[in-house]
């Protein structure tokens, strides 16, 4: 009755409690939906998905320096993580931008709205 003999079973190192890091991603993401409506009044329609796209880029270089200066391997990995995931949200998203989105945005106009 080998199976039965508890002598064989080597007992695992507790590990550490895991990180927050869907939690984390859920409260960034809903942090910048709550900053795009928030903006959505401020702004026309056409500087939204730009807008929306450099939020995006920003909270992910600021996981990305958070990643920098986390000392810890494991969140280090979680807060890449996130960055690299905000990025390519904000890239998915500047696919929907039209080139003349981009140029009505820099370009100066002396006509009114």
């Amino acid at each position: 009755m080998a199976f039965l003999d508890r002598s064989q079973i080597v007992r695992t190192p507790d590990r550490a409690p895991p990180a927050p890091g869907k939690e984390l991603m859920i409260g960034i993401l809903l942090a910048a939906l709550l900053a795009t409506l928030a903006i959505r009044n401020l702004m026309p329609a056409d500087a939204l998905a730009p807008a929306i796209v450099t939020l995006m880029f920003v909270i992910g270089a600021a996981a990305a320096g958070a990643a920098w200066l986390c000392r810890a391997r494991r969140f280090r990995i979680m807060w890449l993580d996130l960055a690299g995931s905000l990025t390519f949200i904000g890239v998915v998203i500047s696919v929907l931008i039209e080139p003349d989105q981009m140029v009505r945005l820099f370009t100066l106009s002396d006509q009114p709205e």
